[in-house]
């Protein structure tokens, strides 16, 4: 009980209301603006936290985690435009009810939705993250290599359509992540004789370039044929009534237990669980009045409730086993470790406020979604007329400042931007950054976890798989990377059938 009123203190203070109330509101913003996303609002965000408390930093950066996963739907729904991966489903049915003159029904929808997905994983989140610690705490170097492995083989999996290409990503990232001094025994690698290389290519800096700076990078290309209007004008939001939601709530719940699930899966994200879901919904009410893909209200909460949901979801293995569940929690986890909070299975029993703390943030910012739902949908149509030269300039700036700031060297800022060409180039050619991103920050993990157990091994491997909690992890990567192969095997073999 004394843990939970000092959390209460730390969220419900009134500089911490403040930070959320903004962190939700900016969070929103770059969520329904296109070309921006939650992972970039949160890259922003990261220079302010430099100088804040723990408490502050978390509350902060979670409030916006929260808006930016609801605010894609925005433009989703008006403009059929994604804000962020995550509200693609969004799309389906969304703007199908606003052609038919219920913008602000469908809008009403999808903050309830995801209002509600918050609070409901937020709860999850309360009871399964002690649990999932007490047997974290028993791992040793097997474990958490198969843990890392566990992580990029999911991203291998889902984070492109190209699965060659998602995989080659990953051991990009993988390689950069070896550059610098060896933790082990202390070999110069790939420094080349520069000495701003012997301390590594930190992922904060390469995150910074890859989604901020390409994104516009190839905004400034796209500009001069995009549409940069907004149609339907000012748009009110409409909440929907308590009765029509009760009617409803097989979906809210079955679509927010799909985002929870997807989203303690390491590196899974939103965008995977709100199409799962959708798809779910779709297949069990395929008999509505309304047909998927006209305006159904289903269709709107079905991919909502479940993006939302993985944000709790997301923070699981993110905060007990510091494998970051999604590409924006890999954000989250790097601004842990600048403030001072090391995620794994100790961050809990050594930060015993930090849990209540979150939960109380995921329901404050979820409770503010209605608010802040109504106030951004109102000023919406004006922040699209924000001439994109202006946006770019301002994110490059911000990009310049956290770079800069972090370790205070220009070279980081040259990183920036050659991982911003680097980014750019990936989403040119198909081949997925945060897939990229995920083999950086876990690269020390798999590497010194692997090399580490072989020495307790005396030179053999056969400790991964003689402890029982390790082989089961290492079976489930085997699963995740061949399962995608077995599916489109049995899918060849239907149709022949056929």
């Amino acid at each position: 009980m004394d843990v939970f009123i000092q959390a209460l203190g730390a969220v419900f203070n009134p500089l911490s209301a403040v930070l959320v109330i903004v962190g939700t509101l900016f969070g929103i913003v770059c969520g329904a603006l296109p070309g921006l996303s939650t992972s970039m609002a949160i890259i922003l965000c990261l220079p302010f936290t430099y100088t804040m408390s723990p408490d502050l930093a978390i509350v902060l950066l979670i409030a916006v985690y929260v808006g930016g996963a609801c605010g894609g739907s925005i433009s989703a729904i008006l403009l059929k435009t994604p804000g962020t991966p995550e509200a693609v489903a969004t799309t389906f049915d969304g703007y199908p009810m606003a052609q038919k003159g219920q913008a602000g029904m469908a809008l009403g929808l999808a903050v309830t939705a995801s209002s509600f997905g918050t609070i409901f994983s937020a709860i999850v989140m309360l009871m399964a993250a002690p649990l999932l610690a007490k047997v974290a705490l028993s791992f040793q170097s097997a474990e958490y290599f198969a843990l890392g492995l566990l992580g990029l083989s999911c991203v291998t999996s889902i984070a492109a359509k190209d699965q060659l290409k998602a995989a080659l990503s990953v051991i990009l990232g993988l390689m950069i992540s070896t550059v610098g001094i060896d933790s082990i025994n202390g070999v110069e690698r790939f420094a080349f004789g520069q000495p701003f290389l012997l301390n590594g290519i930190h992922y904060i800096t390469v995150m910074i370039g890859a989604f901020a700076v390409a994104e516009v990078f190839k905004n400034i290309e796209e500009y001069r044929h995009r549409d940069n209007t907004l149609q339907q004008g000012s748009v009110s939001i409409e909440l929907m009534k308590f009765g029509e939601m009760v009617k409803m709530w097989a979906t809210f719940v079955k679509a927010s237990v799909i985002g929870v699930i997807i989203g303690i899966i390491p590196a899974a994200g939103g965008s995977i669980s709100s199409l799962i879901a959708y798809g779910e919904t779709s297949r069990s009410h395929k008999h509505d009045a309304i047909k998927f893909g006209e305006g159904n209200p289903r269709g709107i909460i079905a991919p909502e409730s479940a993006n939302n949901a993985g944000v709790g979801g997301a923070l699981v293995p993110t905060m007990v086993l510091g494998i970051p569940g999604s590409p924006v929690t890999a954000v989250i986890m790097a601004a842990f470790m600048i403030i001072g909070l090391r995620p794994g299975p100790l961050l809990l029993r050594d930060q015993p406020v930090l849990l209540d703390t979150i939960f109380l943030s995921l329901v404050f910012a979820a409770l503010l979604l209605f608010f802040g739902g109504r106030f951004v949908t109102r000023q919406f149509g004006h922040i699209l007329k924000l001439p994109y030269p202006l946006l770019g300039t301002l994110i490059i700036a911000l990009g310049l400042l956290g770079a800069y700031s972090f370790q205070n060297s220009f070279y980081d800022v040259i990183i920036m931007f050659i991982a911003g060409v680097g980014g750019y180039l990936f989403d040119k050619f198909k081949y997925s950054i945060p897939a990229l991103i995920l083999g950086l920050i876990l690269g020390d993990l798999v590497e010194n976890s692997l090399r580490k157990q072989i020495i307790i091994g005396d030179g053999t491997a056969m400790g991964f798989v003689t402890r029982p909690v390790s082989l089961v992890i290492l079976l489930m990567v085997v699963f995740v990377l061949a399962w995608p192969m077995f599916s489109k095997l049995m899918g060849k073999r239907k149709s022949s059938a056929a």
